[in-house]
């Protein structure tokens, strides 16, 4: 038969039509008959580095339920294969700090945070996800002083390797991968160490990712060879779909073991819908791991709204599922771990690229994608100019593939100009004819064309409307049994603030949040010398901050309560707003930053440590005053900036220190 006069018949809008030309152009073959690709590992999420699923836990039912179906629930929405997450280090990696399971030395719990729960619920859902955990940053214990995990090798890898050990024990999950800590370096040492330490205790399956960070391992790991053993996976962050030479002569399976970062609108769509097809074209690797899982923290903390999906409102009910999540499912719903890819994959001739894969028992998917350049830009790295225009493309089916009859086929279409976009469409199933079929490829669009026949685009009735934090704000803290380590909607920034019984006091703060980090801890992001956890709305102006405070350090202690705070994150540093402190040696200070290097009062308190105390700050337009247990300790004008911000607890320093009866107004 003559190709080139062959017609196909897809009776769908536009995309295949009636034969009215013969086809032209490129002939693309997908084939298995010169042997097969790598085998693809997966397509996943990141909580973590740092907090980024902070606010999803505090979702009440059934709105968290549906986020999490979204996330992965097989054959309704994103359907993840892997789900990757941060080892809490007491330190803030990016948008917040999460706890870690060991504070001190001698500390072990496996309770604290949010992750541990995150996993349970994946596997919940999707029993064959994969796990995969990475610290970013440790306890100070760890690092004996210096800002550096890997002096004593012994010690992080005991660490870590606890971790692993407990979430089997108290929350019987299998820990698949463990990664290493620090993107910008990596230490050969430490990963032996590490590789030495888990074997022993009987975790030989569980996978090193190295360094987790960039290919430079791999000039290293070919010429030592107990190194190379040592790893099983070499992982790079923000690749930009390509890889090293040195990395593929390790034969090492090859991953982005982070990417994407981007904001989650339909340019984001348009980037993760390319990346995940080119990391494969382009650099050979076979799992591709968006940062972050799900945009669940203070949309204006660094990187606000760059998960797969939004979940910013539980005070609301409100999410939204964004575009990555419905092209996630252009693969994931129609792709396994274990599936392998064709050969015959790579760009179209007019720009865009098609991957296509095999469970090698019959079925075949092919992905393609055609976004252009300014709508598929990722936050990093730089992406090169390349031009993609409209085209009709011929694909011929080879070797086992050939009797393929019919392909299901499901679409996306970015329609920019208009802004009305169709996302993870089911069409008409395509009828193939001698193994051919033809596509007229329109800019921006991407297609699933599958044997597999469960694909779903999965769906609950619309969230609640969106809505701002409540302008009355209260919590006492009093819950014994509290499901999380956290209080609701509190964005820990530096230090960690746990819920705490003092069982040796009771009385009216038996039930506290206790902010629990003692020494700086090794950071990976940059944090602040005094601890801060933020709340509320960033858009507050004029409110009311109280709160019952408890110094635990003898004469060295200080706590605050502030408001109009306008930076978090790794920006937590530099922080600005109205701080209102109190001292362990008798004295307050009023502050117009973090830093305290900015004051706008101070004097004398009568306040000491082991005693409590009610701080209440008012701001209203250019004035502040505060209150101490009720009565008139300071009241200034001239207050300019920030004109907005969120309200805030913490302390002066790495210290013990409590906080009961939170409460904010906002007018």
């Amino acid at each position: 038969m003559d190709h080139r006069v062959f017609w196909v018949f897809l009776s769908t809008v536009g995309i295949l039509s009636l034969p009215v030309r013969p086809l032209s152009g490129q002939i693309y073959p997908l084939s298995d008959e010169g042997g097969l690709g790598r085998t693809f590992d997966g397509i996943g999420g990141l909580s973590g580095g740092g907090a980024t699923s902070r606010l999803l836990v505090n979702y009440a039912e059934p709105y968290r339920s549906q986020i999490l179906d979204y996330l992965f629930k097989p054959n309704f929405g994103a359907s993840l294969h892997i789900l990757k997450v941060e080892i809490g280090g007491d330190a803030q990696t990016t948008d917040g700090t999460e706890p870690s399971h060991m504070h001190y030395e001698n500390d072990q719990n496996y309770f604290r945070g949010y992750e541990w729960w995150l996993m349970k619920e994946a596997k919940k859902r999707n029993p064959n996800i994969t796990l995969i955990a990475l610290p970013w940053a440790f306890p100070g214990w760890v690092g004996h002083g210096e800002n550096w995990p890997y002096d004593y090798p012994d010690i992080t890898a005991a660490y870590v390797v606890n971790w692993i050990l407990g979430a089997k024990e108290y929350h019987d999950l299998d820990i698949q991968y463990i990664g290493i800590w620090n993107e910008r370096d990596f230490n050969s040492k430490y990963i032996k160490v590490l590789r030495k330490m888990l074997d022993k205790v009987g975790l030989t399956d569980v996978g090193i990712i190295a360094a987790d960070g960039d290919w430079s391992i791999a000039k290293s790991m070919i010429t030592d060879p107990h190194l190379n053993d040592s790893v099983q996976v070499i992982g790079a962050h923000y690749p930009g779909t390509t890889t090293v030479p040195q990395a593929l002569k390790t034969q090492k399976r090859l991953w982005s073991s982070e990417d994407y970062s981007t904001f989650n609108s339909e340019v984001g769509g348009g980037c993760w819908a390319r990346i995940l097809n080119q990391n494969y074209i382009n650099g050979q690797m076979t799992a591709t791991i968006a940062w972050n899982l799900v945009a669940s923290y203070y949309e204006e903390l660094p990187f606000g709204r760059d998960g797969l999906m939004t979940a910013q409102e539980p005070w609301s009910g409100n999410y939204v599922v964004e575009s990555p999540i419905w092209i996630t499912a252009h693969s994931t719903q129609f792709i396994q771990p274990g599936w392998t890819y064709l050969q015959t994959v790579g760009h179209l001739t007019q720009g865009g690229s098609y991957v296509a894969l095999t469970d090698g028992n019959g079925n075949l998917t092919v992905v393609i994608e055609t976004m252009t350049h300014n709508h598929s830009i990722c936050i990093r790295p730089p992406l090169l100019p390349f031009n993609v225009t409209s085209q009709n493309a011929t694909f011929q089916l080879k070797g086992s593939f050939a009797s393929i009859k019919e392909l299901q086929v499901w679409r996306s279409q970015f329609d920019f100009k208009a802004k009305k976009h169709s996302l993870f469409e089911k069409l008409t199933p395509l009828k193939l004819k001698d193994g051919l079929f033809n596509l007229n490829l329109a800019e921006d669009e991407i297609y699933t064309l599958t044997t597999i026949r469960t694909g779903q685009k999965g769906s609950f009735p619309q969230p609640p409307p969106s809505a701002r934090f409540p302008k009355v704000y209260k919590d006492d803290f009093d819950v014994r049994n509290p499901p999380f380590s956290e209080a609701p909607n509190f964005a820990d920034q530096t230090g960690v603030f746990e819920y705490y019984i003092n069982l040796t006091d009771p009385g009216p703060h038996t039930f506290t949040l206790r902010q629990v980090v003692t020494e700086r801890p090794v950071t990976w992001a940059a944090d602040a010398d005094q601890t801060i956890s933020v709340i509320g709305d960033f858009q507050w102006q004029n409110l009311t901050v109280s709160c019952d405070v408890f110094m635990e350090n003898v004469k060295s202690g200080g706590v605050f309560v502030a408001a109009r705070v306008d930076k978090g994150g790794e920006s937590i540093r530099s922080a600005k707003g109205i701080f209102f402190w109190v001292f362990a040696n008798g004295t307050y200070r009023v502050t117009n930053d973090l830093a305290s290097k900015m004051v706008l009062a101070e004097g004398a308190s009568g306040t000491g440590e082991f005693m409590w105390y009610k701080l209440s700050l008012f701001v209203e337009g250019q004035y502040a005053s505060g209150m101490l247990d009720g009565q008139p300790l300071w009241k200034i004008s001239g207050v300019s900036s920030p004109k907005n911000g969120w309200a805030a607890i913490g302390t002066s320093a790495f210290e013990l220190a409590q906080f009961d009866n939170f409460y904010v107004f906002a007018e």
